[in-house]
């Protein structure tokens, strides 16, 4: 299908991805996430001892690894024109740099007013990301889940150390929180990327460590759930604080993956801002979070890999509105 060449195009490299256990603590969770994998239908999946690991990735330290061979570097902003060219070649309209300032019923179905205009449809199906709970509460919905931003900063390394890193190295994820911890990945354009932590931003749109804005700062600090949140999780928030200012501390954790990697070897690289769902409680939200009605589906929380996933995401939201749930 010619769909699926767009997509097929911007896919530019397959690659290996390992997840390594450095403890022995993380083994049992190692083995859970195979067994998750299998169960999920993902190929070629195989757990990797020490010596298996280091035939693979020479410098990384583990105790074991899952290798995972169904891993591609996609070009993402590639990705979304191809889906644009989708949607206008079957007679869709994409419309960008237009704000959402009212979702209202109207009649049996909905208007959405725009700094673009006004548009009547029988469903509406919003996604937006860092102001997800806002648009949702346009429509109606309480904001039971505040999106509460974190920053994620990322460095690069020198090109006369990339041979460190042969393909992605990840960790075993902690259950705790919904992030990934610090990894290595290969980017579509060449280089390594190595990264990121996870600091409460104080806008949402909060790229740099300068960027405030006083609306989302005070819609954070309102919420009791991150108070709720900063209390539980104390020692984990002052070591992201420190670590966002101390190149030296960001090279340590990436040395539990690549020992020989050092802070002379790293340089600033970019920033991303995580539009993470938080509950009440102060828990962080890491499935998918959806408020509905009739005629409307508002996605609340996409995790990681929201991205990666994008496609089956996007069949199932289909599925519903076209089910005219």
């Amino acid at each position: 299908m010619e769909e699926h060449n767009h997509l097929t195009n911007a896919v530019q490299e397959i690659s290996v991805k390992v997840v390594v256990t450095t403890s022995p603590e993380e083994i049992p969770r190692l083995h859970a996430l195979y067994e998750r994998g299998l169960t999920n239908g993902l190929r070629g999946l195989s757990l990797l001892s020490a010596g298996e690991l280091r035939e693979i990735e020479p410098h990384a330290a583990g105790l074991a690894a899952i290798r995972v061979p169904e891993e591609g570097i996609v070009d993402y902003t590639r990705v979304c024109q191809a889906l644009a060219e989708e949607i206008r070649a079957q007679g869709g309209e994409v419309i960008t740099n237009s704000r959402v300032t009212s979702i209202r019923r109207d009649g049996a179905g909905w208007r959405v007013v725009s700094s673009t205009g006004e548009y009547t449809c029988n469903r509406i199906v919003t996604c937006a990301g860092l102001n997800s709970d806002r648009v949702a509460a346009l429509a109606g919905h309480r904001r039971t889940a505040r999106i509460v931003p974190f920053r994620g900063e990322y460095y690069k390394i020198r090109p006369e150390r990339q041979h460190l890193v042969r393909n992605l190295i990840y960790p075993v994820p902690d259950p705790q929180f919904p992030f990934l911890g610090v990894h290595f990945t290969r980017l579509i354009h060449g280089g390594i990327e190595a990264g990121p932590n996870a600091v409460l931003a104080l806008a949402r749109e909060g790229y740099s460590k300068s960027d405030v804005n006083l609306r989302d700062l005070a819609d954070s600090v309102s919420f009791p759930g991150l108070w709720r949140f900063l209390a539980r999780h104390p020692k984990m928030c002052w070591q992201e604080t420190r670590r966002a200012f101390s190149r030296a501390l960001f090279c340590a954790s990436l040395q539990r993956l690549v020992p020989e990697i050092q802070p002379e070897d790293l340089v600033v690289g970019g920033t991303g801002v995580r539009a993470q769902a938080m509950s009440p409680d102060g828990s962080l939200i890491d499935d998918f979070h959806f408020a509905q009605g009739t005629g409307e589906l508002h996605v609340i929380n996409a995790p990681s890999p929201g991205a990666t996933a994008s496609l089956a995401i996007g069949e199932e939201i289909a599925a519903w509105a076209i089910g005219g749930h």
